[in-house]
């Protein structure tokens, strides 16, 4: 793998004054989530989704603040994040389509599924339309080759996908 290389010692991070890791999230992680592992380290994933599923994404700023609050360096914390497909260093969209690509999703038509969600959408998979409001992605699996082909939006899996139910489900989401 050929790796990425910037001059992150001088890099500066944008900071806001209000942290995105807040007290309130602080202490809901102590008492749910720090407590299951045997060390803070080991929290590291629950701790990124948290501050993700809060947050949209996952700012630097915020990477930092979770290297400071699992007592670990913001460099573990980014490698980490930036290593696994569901957290985002980036904003999405409103609304992000995860659309399977699975064996047997592909053996039942995604591809042309894939096809009219980016001429819909007008965007690539990786990309987030214009206005903020769908940004298109491909997952592995999503577990459910019984009804494939599925798409995830948000937290709700949609199976048996058509390219009309497809329209049913954007149009619902406009």
């Amino acid at each position: 793998m050929a790796w990425l290389t910037k001059n992150s010692g001088t890099m500066q991070i944008e900071r806001r004054e209000e942290p995105y890791l807040d007290d309130a999230l602080k202490a809901k992680l102590e008492a749910e989530v720090i407590i299951r592992y045997p060390d803070r380290r080991a929290a590291m994933l629950p701790t990124l989704h948290a501050v993700q599923h809060q947050v949209g994404w996952l700012p630097l700023q915020a990477l930092a603040e979770i290297g400071a609050f699992l007592g670990v360096a913001p460099s573990e914390v980014m490698d980490t994040a930036s290593f696994y497909e569901e957290y985002w260093l980036e904003p999405k969209g409103k609304y992000v389509i995860w659309l399977c690509q699975s064996i047997t999703c592909e053996l039942l038509n995604r591809e042309s599924l894939m096809q009219k969600l980016q001429a819909k959408l007008s965007i690539k998979p990786g990309q987030t339309t214009e206005d903020g409001k769908f940004t298109l992605m491909n997952v592995e699996c999503l577990g459910s080759c019984g009804t494939a082909p599925c798409a995830l939006v948000n937290e709700t899996l949609h199976e048996d996908l058509t390219a009309e139910n497809l329209d049913q489900i954007l149009d619902a989401l406009e």
